[in-house]
């Protein structure tokens, strides 16, 4: 790549912030609502909606006419929907709910970045809440935070966990374990996407989330067909179950912890078990990829000080390492995800041998 590549390369980068912040601005606003509610406006009227001044309005839209997000009728001086009026209700809510994780999570905390890589902690958590650990455990703490991303990670679980369950082979009437999960949503998707006679999942995670977890259950109904045992992955995994799944979690650590969950798992179950896993993958050639763009920035600098995810392969050869055999591995085809996406998942099965 020449060097004027490069430096053209570069300004994508310096612009890229003030972009997002434009965009997401526009929308906080009201503007676009204002547009998608009524007939082309001008600033004016835009204005008064948002209470703020026109001058400020024309200012923000310049950028959205340009990308083709809205349309500018020069004759008229009005506004209206452009290629935003192709967009879904649905799409658009997804877009707008990650964005508002990006704003909160990644401008906040990415800031302090280059610290949090030199302390492998999060630093901008202790910075601007002054608490120490990781983003799920703040999560807990501070509305804002959970409001960002453990509705978003829901949403994503819920999106997601069908593909996953086509893709599993979770033998009728097993006694499952979800490792690491949380409040139970696995736990009830199991049963609703794989059910079948005797299935019981536990829950396994940290003792704080087992009332939240038991409460799911009935919920839901599943009281007798479900269950929670509190406690820490890397002080033992339960005993005593067919199948473990690990879903939404490795990509949290580095490799010395990932082996040290696989070992726990192989040590906690029987010869022939099977373990079936969910993690965010990146592709062979990490050219072919936009998960690259966010993951680093967000585990070094905004969740866990460390971690991040893997490619199949390596995930492939670290399970090999521990003692399974892996007997499948795939990861989502980019031409089956929408537009927007960054993030291929990917799913392994193995069995303990």
């Amino acid at each position: 790549m020449t060097a004027e590549a490069i430096l053209t390369r570069f300004r994508e980068y310096l612009v890229g912030p003030s972009r997002f912040m434009t965009l997401v601005s526009c929308f906080e606003l009201g503007l676009v609502d204002a547009l998608r509610d009524a007939p082309p406006q001008t600033a004016e009227q835009l204005a008064a909606v948002a209470g703020v001044k026109p001058d400020a309005v024309q200012q923000l839209l310049y950028l959205l006419v340009k990308d083709d997000f809205l349309a500018y009728d020069e004759t008229t001086g009005t506004y209206a929907l452009g290629g935003l009026a192709e967009v879904a209700d649905v799409d658009l809510n997804r877009v707008l709910s990650i964005s508002r994780l990006i704003k909160v999570l990644m401008l906040r905390q990415g800031y302090y970045l280059t610290e949090s890589v030199r302390a492998a902690v999060p630093v901008g958590l202790k910075e601007f809440y002054g608490f120490d650990g990781n983003v799920y455990d703040a999560a807990l703490e501070h509305e804002e935070l959970f409001e960002s991303w453990g509705k978003t990670m829901d949403m994503y679980t819920a999106h997601i966990d069908p593909w996953f369950f086509e893709n599993v082979d979770i033998p009728p009437g097993s006694r499952v374990l979800d490792l690491a999960g949380n409040t139970g949503l696995g736990a009830i998707l199991t049963h609703k996407l794989k059910g079948s006679s005797g299935l019981h999942v536990t829950t396994f995670d940290l003792p704080e989330k087992q009332d939240a977890a038991l409460r799911n259950f009935r919920e839901h109904g599943l009281d007798g067909q479900c269950g929670f045992i509190g406690g820490d992955v890397f002080e033992g995994v339960p005993s005593g179950f067919d199948v473990v799944l690990i879903k939404h979690f490795i990509d949290m650590f580095d490799r010395s912890e990932v082996l040290a969950i696989f070992k726990g798992v192989r040590d906690a179950v029987e010869v022939g078990s099977l373990v079936h896993i969910l993690v965010p993958v990146y592709p062979e050639d990490i050219r072919d990829s936009y998960s690259v763009d966010f993951f680093p920035a967000f585990f070094l600098g905004c969740a866990m000080g460390k971690g991040g995810p893997q490619k199949l392969s390596t995930y492939r050869a670290w399970l090999e390492e521990c003692g399974f055999e892996v007997t499948r591995a795939i990861a989502q085809n980019p031409a089956d995800m929408p537009a927007d996406s960054w993030s291929a998942q990917g799913i392994l099965s193995a069995r303990k041998i």
